[in-house]
C-alpha cells in the first residue's frame, strides 16, 4: 500500500488563504497561520456587517419619514398608524424615497394619515 500525501491539497488551502489576505497589514498577509486568523476574522465581520446594512438602512428611512412628516404636523408613529388605518400598505423604503422625490404626494398622504 502506497501512502496518501496531502501536500497539494494543502499547497492549495494555503495559497487561497493568503490570496484572500492579500493587502492585510504586516505579517497577516503572508504568515499562513496569522493569515488564516485574519480571514477568518474579517469573514465573520463581514457577515455580521451584511445583516448590520439591512438595519442601518431600515432606520434612515424612519428618520426621514419622520422628519417629512413631522414638516406638516404629524409624527412617524401617527403617520404610519393612520396609513395602516386607511389601508395603505407602503414599505418604509418607498415612503422615504416619495417624501424626497415628490414631496406633493406625501403630502397627500400625510393628509389620508391625519384624517384617520
Amino acid at each position: 500500500m502506497a501512502r496518501v500525501k496531502r501536500g497539494t491539497n494543502t499547497h492549495r488551502k494555503h495559497k487561497k488563504v493568503l490570496k484572500s489576505a492579500k493587502g492585510y497589514y504586516g505579517s497577516k498577509s503572508t504568515l499562513y497561520r496569522t493569515a488564516n486568523q485574519a480571514v477568518m476574522k474579517s469573514m465573520a465581520y463581514a457577515f455580521v456587517g451584511r445583516k448590520r446594512k439591512k438595519r442601518d438602512f431600515r432606520q434612515m428611512w424612519i428618520a426621514r419619514i419622520n422628519a417629512a412628516t413631522r414638516q406638516h404636523g404629524l409624527s412617524y408613529s401617527k403617520f404610519m398608524y393612520g396609513l395602516k388605518q386607511n389601508g395603505i400598505d407602503m414599505n418604509r423604503k418607498m415612503l422615504s424615497d416619495l417624501a424626497i422625490k415628490d414631496p406633493q404626494a406625501f403630502e397627500k398622504l400625510v393628509e389620508i394619515a391625519k384624517n384617520a
